[in-house]
């Protein structure tokens, strides 16, 4: 028999809040966090100029420099988010120190302004002077992950999941999946990325970004919506803690929920083109993963970044597997895209939502895009008492993630057609 990973923590710093809780609240009060962004004027002949950073958390306050030291912003943030979800699940040292316990963490790149700093004196000088020695700890790929296990002194597996907008989503479905092998007891799960004009830059050459918005930064970006025109790049950090199910119940930790099913696949085509097919898939494969039907999905969590072609064809996979009648949203018109990020804040939102009674709603879907698949978007939050939920998430490469989890305490094995054998 399988084992079964169920989430005992959580936490979130993002543009609408430094927490799960407060991020909750911006949502249910269409309170976003997108703004103009003058710090892109270095820039001037990028058109984009739309940005959601994290604000109101001092991070250089917050750590003392002894931890500071090998960790850039993106590190900081997943740290902050991290320590939520810890201190949540109630994890302890010796718990740490077992072997037992893992982290698999993920990021686009490392920390981006680390890297500018560190290269900056090689490229315009051409000297190595005043660079130090430790640079490459806050700028290099899997410093999330790695900065993460030295901070909780671990000894366990440390995977990292760089795969662009599936970092997030990746790292949790390769916990769940070291844990219901047997592997690992405990995965500590998540995703981070942090602003910086290069990766605004990286959209804006591809055309991808929203240029029509920058004088009303609220109404942008608008996932689904007739009048999207892009995506807005925002910075953010999500993590959970998932554990074994008769491990989490033997130390009393309070479940959040139980990840039923994953699944990750790749296109194996275009390098920036979403293709449906790929979608479709996915999102099938991980429904089998978890021994459910579609119609026992009460809503889906779409990766949705508001990108005219993009949306189309997100909306045609999930029309393809649901039909038009699961409720559906994106996130993304409250943060932006925040890339390494997404697939772990929004999993920790979508969860927090259900576990409060209501459907989060898109933001600045004021009109459905007629060429987007009937679905049935969710325009304003709605009540509910559905416990199950899909959350999708689609990368450059090719590379697709869908994610099954049931929010609450486990069901018994056998109650549900949902529990795996």
């Amino acid at each position: 028999m399988k084992r079964r990973v169920v989430i005992t923590g959580m936490g979130a710093t993002t543009p609408i809040g430094a927490s799960v809780a407060e991020s909750l609240e911006s949502l249910k009060a269409g309170r976003g966090g997108v703004r103009f962004m003058p710090e892109f004027d270095r820039m001037k002949d990028m058109q984009g100029r739309l940005g959601a950073p994290v604000e109101g958390v001092d991070l250089l306050k917050h750590y003392d420099r002894k931890v500071r030291r090998t960790m850039g912003r993106v590190a900081l943030l997943a740290l902050h988010a991290t320590e939520q979800a810890v201190d949540q699940a109630k994890l302890d040292e010796a718990l740490f120190d077992s072997g037992r316990a893992g982290v698999a963490y993920g990021s686009t790149s490392g920390s981006s302004s680390e890297l500018e700093r560190f290269s900056g004196p090689l490229m315009l000088e051409g000297s190595m002077r005043g660079l130090q020695s430790n640079a490459f700890l806050r700028f290099m790929a899997h410093t999330c992950a790695a900065n993460l296990a030295k901070h909780y002194r671990l000894k366990g597996r440390v995977a990292s999941t760089c795969t662009a907008c599936t970092s997030g989503s990746q790292a949790i479905g390769e916990g769940y999946e070291l844990i219901r092998a047997g592997t690992q007891d405990v995965m500590i799960c998540g995703g981070a990325e942090e602003m910086h004009y290069t990766t605004a830059v990286t959209f804006d050459l591809l055309m991808a970004t929203s240029v029509h918005f920058n004088d009303s930064p609220d109404e942008s970006p608008r996932p689904f919506d007739r009048r999207r025109d892009g995506l807005v790049v925002g910075e953010a950090a999500g993590t959970l803690v998932l554990e074994e199910l008769e491990h989490a119940r033997a130390r009393g930790a309070e479940i959040l929920g139980e990840v039923l099913g994953y699944a990750s696949n790749c296109d194996g085509g275009h390098m920036t083109s979403p293709d449906p097919e790929g979608m479709r898939a996915v999102i099938e494969l991980a429904l089998a993963d978890a021994h459910i039907a579609p119609n026992e999905v009460g809503y889906v969590n779409a990766h949705g970044t508001g990108t005219p072609v993009g949306d189309i064809a997100e909306s045609q996979a999930t029309f393809q597997v649901f039909g038009g009648k699961v409720p559906v949203s994106s996130l993304k018109g409250f943060v932006g895209h925040t890339l390494g990020a997404c697939g772990a804040i929004e999993a920790a939102w979508c969860l927090g939502a259900l576990r409060d009674g209501f459907l989060p709603a898109g933001k600045n879907l004021d009109e459905v895009d007629p060429e987007c698949a009937p679905l049935d978007y969710v325009r304003e939050c709605r009540d509910t008492t559905e416990r199950v939920f899909v959350s999708n998430n689609f990368a450059f490469g090719g590379i697709n993630t869908s994610m099954v989890i049931r929010v609450g305490e486990p069901l018994d094995a056998g109650a549900e057609g949902s529990q795996q054998g």
